[in-house]
């Protein structure tokens, strides 16, 4: 069965995504950031008895669907529970649970990406640093700026109302931060964390201008970001499809674990 899950489902929920803590970042982080009792967020588990462990959990975070189990789930049952939803935009998780979805969902676009993580930063790729770049840490203030930037990347598809509230909701909650470099008063590279919680953080949102590209400023970025990220005893993840992306992540120590796919929802007719 299917029910809706509330604070006194936490330990069994943590029992559950806790053995793949990498994969479940998303929803430890919004579980601990967040709690159960938001309107932008809803959990439901899957579980044979009222009591017993749970078996499959799907999240809402306003309208992006994140299922995960480990293995034989409700498709349907999480399917339709997501159809009820008239604004549904996107599912997307690890890619043998997502794909289960196939079939039961009007898909627009999919997207497969590759899902690495980071715990330890290797030294011999750390740039020298360059006192000509500045690379600052946003505030509220500039979330504007930043997403005017992100509106540009062909791989962003995110709406730009969409992509503003939830880097503000972001940075208000202090559940990721952004740095940022600037230039002539023009931000020309940004890189973001998101999700994050006691043990990790999801690296989003790594963006150069197209005139800028071929600096080093996302490398420079990155190095900065996961080099305060690791300092306070937290893991990095990310998803990429870029070949160059990934030559990137991966002189910085990130390994890829697994695979992870984004479904976009056409709306309902």
């Amino acid at each position: 069965m299917i029910r809706k899950l509330h604070e006194a489902d936490r330990t069994r929920l943590m029992e559950l995504v806790g053995r793949n803590p990498a994969i479940n970042l998303y929803i430890i982080g919004d579980v601990e950031n967040f709690g159960f009792d938001q309107e932008f967020m809803e959990l439901w588990g899957e579980c044979d008895s009222a009591e017993g462990p749970l078996k499959a959990i799907l999240l809402r975070y306003y309208n992006s669907y994140l299922p995960y189990a480990e293995g034989p789930f409700d498709v349907d049952g999480f399917a339709g529970l997501i159809r009820m939803n008239k604004g549904a935009e996107m599912i997307s998780g690890a890619a043998d649970v997502v794909q289960a979805f196939r079939g039961r969902m009007n898909i627009r676009e999919e997207k497969q990406m590759y899902f690495a993580e980071l715990k330890e930063l290797r030294d011999v790729t750390r740039p020298a640093a360059d006192a000509s770049i500045d690379i600052q840490k946003a505030a509220l203030h500039h979330v504007d700026a930043i997403c005017t930037l992100t509106d540009q990347i062909d791989e962003f598809l995110s709406r730009p109302d969409d992509s503003r509230k939830s880097l503000h909701k972001t940075l208000e909650s202090g559940t990721g931060r952004t740095y940022f470099v600037e230039q002539n008063g023009k931000i020309i590279a940004t890189a973001s964390t998101a999700a994050e919680n006691s043990l990790s953080a999801m690296i989003v949102a790594v963006a150069t201008h197209p005139e800028y590209r071929g600096q080093g400023l996302a490398s420079r970025l990155m190095t900065q970001l996961c080099t305060d990220m690791l300092a306070e005893g937290k893991s990095l993840c990310l998803f990429y499809d870029n070949p160059q992306a990934g030559l990137i992540y991966k002189k910085l120590g990130f390994r890829d674990i697994g695979s992870w796919t984004m479904m976009y929802l056409n709306p309902p007719l």
